[in-house]
């Protein structure tokens, strides 16, 4: 963990190292209301495949932002869960997911359609 932000004396930006990128935040998020295993992250995420998945949980493993369990059943149980590193980010999370349906999802649904182009714009010479 420590190498990602070696040379930032950015909060920001070790902050960012550890949690960025296009799936992290979204499978912290997932997993910040309780336990789940490896099929019920990857239904919740259908536009991520299953060897991302796993290397981004890996990642967030290794950094210390997720547990793994691995039971000894067959078949075998997997279940991921926060650590209590990732746990302390659900508050900022949960902030994310306020925001994003106020400020992003209500104001695309409250669009007034006539203020949408018709057309693509273009230019016409």
């Amino acid at each position: 963990m420590e190498d990602k932000f070696e040379h930032s004396a950015c909060p920001v930006t070790a902050t960012i190292a550890l949690i960025g990128g296009r799936w992290k935040t979204i499978i912290m998020y997932i997993l910040s209301d309780h336990t789940r295993r490896f099929g019920e992250i990857a239904a919740r995420m259908p536009s991520i495949s299953r060897k991302v998945l796993t290397e981004q949980l890996k990642e967030l493993e290794a950094d210390g932002l997720i547990s793994r369990k691995q039971y000894k059943e067959i078949p075998p149980r997997v279940e991921y869960s926060l650590t209590d590193l990732g746990n302390s980010l659900s508050p900022i999370l949960s902030e994310m997911a306020t925001w994003g349906q106020e400020k992003v999802l209500n104001v695309q649904k409250n669009l007034v359609p006539e203020y949408l182009p018709a057309a693509p714009l273009h230019d016409s010479l």
